[in-house]
């Protein structure tokens, strides 16, 4: 399993650099033609052309192949509990070259989410060729997909955390090991293809303690907007749904119209927001026009999504929080309450909390920042904007978007009968129901059965007088209907009350 890390390392570090370049390129290639587009018409007239061109092909790709649609991670997580299953080819070089072409126009769309399931498509790949099904197969899936992220962010360790907290929910010893062999073999590529400096590097300084005061109201905002961008993400689909003069898989075309104008006077405010992102850092604008760019990406960077292209939200979302922090930061400079030192760091603690918030996964959202920006000094600072503002998305009912997502695209196609069996893991708790019982004292759901107890390096064949003990890990098969239900049931019996 560990060479199969390796290798799908290798693999997923090669394709998704070449990706993330192919971005970078084309983004800077359409910024240019714009910029010639204001002064000459020809330049203009190419620009829209090309545009239109890309909604065309990315219209036919999700046409033939809907599994491409959106970010990706929603599908990597339908996968892995066993809703559905795609075959990898055919996703993968139109998820390529769609996400290309989609993201490198220069639409509010990130690349993280499209690398993850690139990465999870040829763990795929790599399973078939090598024959692993079941649970080896999804480890080798999981692996490929934090392999993605890796390579897309240079944050192997995030990229680690991001899959067992987000999209496989669970702390196998044996997932983690290959998902974090492949996420340092992917990043040993990207790395050599785009440098060791981290994505956003920032100079930045500690808050002190004393400043920590204002941390608590800043959440109180980052969670507030996180729930509205989760709302907006979520209801977005019925604002496309009354468009019926044109067919759904070409309505992208209002996104690419409607970035034209962006293109040729606020360039700045391209692509998935790494370039504003790095901008802020220098206290460049003033707090009004930092709301106006806030808003005018939250409406847009749904409205993309909203269009099905294959692009994601992850750096999207990064891109919000650091506007909120920029924001914050500088009305507290204005009132003489913080010193504008430590401006920076409102810009980094706002990306981690709106992050942490609207994906409800708090510790992805620290370590994915502390590697993206390259130092450790905001870890306290981090940690608590990022508690508290997934607390406030808490109160206000907020789910994890990915996972809202992915029920959202399933639909009735959940309660569909399911007649193959479906092999899920699940780590017992310490304090779990099924801690210190034995199999028969369990009331296990129907349509599960428990075929493999793994415990300290062994394999136990399960009957009913077998003790389960926290640390286990539990092979259960699922059949039948709801399988989603089912899992649910069982996590109930494996994880803390």
């Amino acid at each position: 399993m560990i060479g199969s890390g390796i290798l799908i390392g290798i693999a997923a570090g090669t394709v998704v650099a070449s990706f993330r370049y192919l971005i970078e390129h084309l983004t800077s290639l359409f910024i240019w033609i714009f910029a010639q587009g204001k002064t000459d018409f020809l330049w203009f007239g190419l620009g829209l052309i090309m545009l239109i061109a890309i909604c065309l092909v990315n219209g036919w790709f999700l046409k033939t192949n809907p599994e491409i649609k959106g970010s990706g991670i929603p599908q990597v997580e339908g996968q892995l509990i066993g809703l559905f299953d795609y075959a990898f080819w055919p996703a993968l070089w139109r998820k390529f070259v769609g996400g290309v072409l989609a993201i490198g126009s220069g639409l509010f769309l990130g690349r993280e989410g499209p690398s993850i399931q690139l990465g999870s498509t040829i763990g795929q790949g790599i399973s078939k060729l090598t024959k692993q099904v079941g649970t080896d197969r999804n480890v080798l899936i999981s692996s490929g997909a934090a392999a993605g992220l890796s390579a897309a962010f240079n944050a192997p360790i995030a990229s680690t955390m991001f899959v067992l907290e987000e999209v496989y929910h669970n702390f196998s010893t044996n997932i983690w090991m290959v998902s974090l062999t492949a996420s340092i073999s992917s990043d040993c590529i990207a790395t050599y293809v785009f440098g060791l400096k981290p994505v956003l590097f920032m100079k930045s300084t500690s808050l002190p303690l004393k400043y920590f005061v204002w941390i608590i109201p800043f959440a109180i905002l980052l969670g507030i907007f996180g729930r509205v961008y989760q709302l907006m993400t979520l209801n977005i689909s019925k604002l496309y749904s009354r468009i019926k003069f044109i067919p759904k898989e070409f309505s992208s075309i209002f996104s690419f119209l409607l970035i034209i104008p962006i293109a040729m006077y606020l360039p700045q405010l391209m692509g998935g927001g790494s370039r504003l992102i790095l901008s802020l850092q220098y206290l460049k604008y003033p707090a009004v026009i930092l709301i106006a760019f806030f808003g005018l990406r939250l409406l847009l960077s749904v409205f993309t999504y909203g269009s099905g292209l294959p692009g994601g939200i992850f750096l999207p979302m990064l891109c919000l929080g650091a506007l909120l922090g920029a924001t914050y930061g500088s009305v507290l400079i204005s009132m003489g309450l913080v010193s504008k030192l430590y401006f920076a760091t409102f810009v980094i603690m706002g990306m981690a909390g709106y992050f942490a918030c609207v994906s409800k996964a708090p510790f992805t959202a620290i370590l994915l920042i502390t590697e993206m920006v390259g130092t450790l000094s905001h870890l306290l600072g981090l940690a608590l904007v990022s508690l508290l503002a997934y607390l406030v998305v808490d109160i206000l009912n907020g789910k994890p978007i990915y996972h809202s997502l992915l029920l959202q695209m399933l639909g009735k196609r959940e309660e569909r009968e399911s007649i193959t069996a479906f092999e899920t893991i699940q780590t017992v708790f310490v304090g779990a129901l099924a801690d210190g019982k034995t199999v028969k004292q369990l009331s296990w759901p129907s349509g599960s059965l428990l075929i493999k107890i793994k415990r300290e390096g062994r394999e136990i064949v399960p009957s009913g007088e077998t003790g389960i003990r926290a640390g286990d890990i539990l092979i259960i098969s699922v059949t039948g209907k709801k399988r989603q239900q089912i899992i649910h049931q069982v996590q109930t019996l494996t994880r803390e009350n």
